[in-house]
């Protein structure tokens, strides 16, 4: 036991196999860390619904303990499993809660929560065990390809990423991240499982979990130039929260009306003066957040307002973009990428 959240189990307790995402109340106090013994002593550290609403991290833990109910683990398995409270509601968090995937640093603001506490202990037990890696499972809310994130260029973060996808994405905002924690003592990295709901997202999360137990080592050596595309996030887009925005067609009843379509356009490029949303004639210096790596707003470098219309300036790739308004006011609208060598 430990601080006012965490719990830390040695055993996996009975029925957590059969339970879904928001029954796991039902079974565990609160979020828990769980280890498992197995062959290889360097564990593989997993963390899984840091945010409520994404179970595909759960569902493939899930699949992939019980084809070794009957036999051994081929390497330890330290196991985190997150916001318990908001998977019970299905939600990213609660009200009131810190979003559990931005609070693994000390807040550059404001007081320690037992939340940062929680990671701390987390850090200082798994730094001790000397993980092999550590994996961060989830979903996206929009339309987007399965890939991997790092928060270092390390031919072993590389390797890792692309056993899950030849997509990797570096970045080094927002801070507070799991993976960037981890990423101070072990290859780190985040794999985004495509929506909730997908049973490929859950497959393909179970089989790289699978395979990483029972890999040795990872490479030293590059990944070749033809099995990995590299992009690099340069900027966060957000909605101010004074502005009020929407999605529905029709008459105009919110500052910027966003496309339907518009989480069908991650992953693309994106050419100037495209059209990403109508915004009210009296509103013609509404501009979005665009907050780069080093802070600074960049809404004039990407983003301009002609003719009533929500336009790009320049060519962009966005990730990330959804067409859930919860998310967007509790996370983000996007993310902007480039691609990078590697």
């Amino acid at each position: 036991m430990s601080n006012n959240l965490l719990h830390e189990l040695d055993y996996l307790p009975e029925g957590l196999l059969d339970c879904s995402a928001s029954e796991l109340h039902k079974y565990l106090q609160g979020p828990s860390l769980i280890h498992l013994q197995g062959r290889r002593q360097e564990p593989l550290f997993v963390s899984v619904l840091l945010h409520g609403n994404e179970p595909a991290g759960w569902q493939a833990i899930q699949l992939l303990l019980r084809r070794y109910q009957n036999e051994e683990l081929p390497r330890c398995l330290s196991l985190f499993i997150g916001n318990i409270s908001a998977a019970k509601e299905g939600l990213r968090r609660l009200n009131g809660q810190p979003d559990y995937n931005r609070i693994w640093c000390p807040p550059d603001q404001g007081e320690m929560t037992d939340e940062h506490r929680m990671t701390e202990q987390i850090v200082t037990t798994m730094r001790d065990r000397k993980p092999f890696a550590s994996i961060d499972i989830h979903n996206n809310t929009g339309i987007n390809p399965h890939y991997g994130c790092v928060n270092r260029v390390d031919n072993r973060f590389l390797w890792l990423a692309t056993y899950f996808s030849r997509t990797v994405v570096y970045f080094i905002r927002p801070k507070g991240v799991q993976s960037a924690a981890f990423a101070e003592f072990c290859p780190a990295v985040t794999v985004e499982c495509g929506q909730p709901g997908q049973r490929y997202g859950v497959e393909h999360a179970a089989e790289f979990l699978d395979a990483l137990i029972h890999l040795a080592v990872l490479p030293e050596k590059a990944v070749p130039e033809h099995d990995i595309d590299v992009f690099h996030t340069v900027a966060i887009v957000k909605v101010p929260e004074t502005i009020s925005f929407g999605f529905a067609a029709g008459e105009l009843d919110c500052q910027i009306q966003f496309v339907n379509d518009l989480d069908h356009m991650n992953f693309r490029e994106l050419s100037p003066r495209t059209i990403l949303a109508d915004v009210k004639n009296d509103s013609e210096t509404i501009c979005l957040e665009v907050i780069d790596d080093d802070g600074q707003d960049r809404w004039n470098d990407f983003f301009e307002i002609r003719e009533g219309k929500l336009c790009t300036v320049q060519p962009v790739m966005p990730s990330m973009l959804t067409l859930d308004e919860r998310v967007i006011r509790q996370d983000c609208l996007c993310y902007l990428m480039e691609r990078m060598p590697v």
